[in-house]
């Protein structure tokens, strides 16, 4: 049997496949039991898990083929870290907005605050990686 490391790509690209896992089946719920009641936070829950499906498919790119540039999987970290530094905000200075959270809720508290650390970690890990610190 081959002996397997775990590492941090293996960390990162588990905590991006939960959250595409997550984000998507909240977005389903919401829209399924009851789509009229918070279709602003439903529909961003749906752009979370379409952000963390394409962070996960730049990833395993990246982490499979070490020659493949990381900047696109850079740039999602980016949009990713945007995204829940904007909806974090937005959830906190007007509630009354979002009768429903979002997976990006006041920083994915609902969450652990994974969602605002997973893509500082990951641009982090990814620099580290450009640089060749971390192979």
């Amino acid at each position: 049997m081959a002996d397997r490391k775990v590492g941090p790509a293996q960390v990162i690209l588990a905590g991006y496949t939960l959250f595409v896992v997550a984000a998507s089946a909240r977005c389903a719920v919401q829209l399924i039991t009851h789509p009229a009641r918070a279709p602003l936070a439903y529909a961003l829950s749906g752009v979370a898990a379409l952000v963390y499906t394409i962070g996960l498919i730049l990833l395993s790119r990246s982490n499979r083929n070490p020659d493949q540039p990381r900047t696109p999987a850079l740039v999602c970290c980016g949009v990713e870290l945007l995204g829940v530094a904007a909806v974090g905000s937005w959830t906190v200075l007007d509630p009354a907005a979002f009768p429903d959270a979002t997976v990006w809720s006041r920083f994915g508290s609902g969450y652990g605050f994974v969602p605002v650390l997973l893509p500082v970690l990951t641009g982090w890990w990814l620099s580290r990686e450009r640089e060749g610190v971390g192979r």
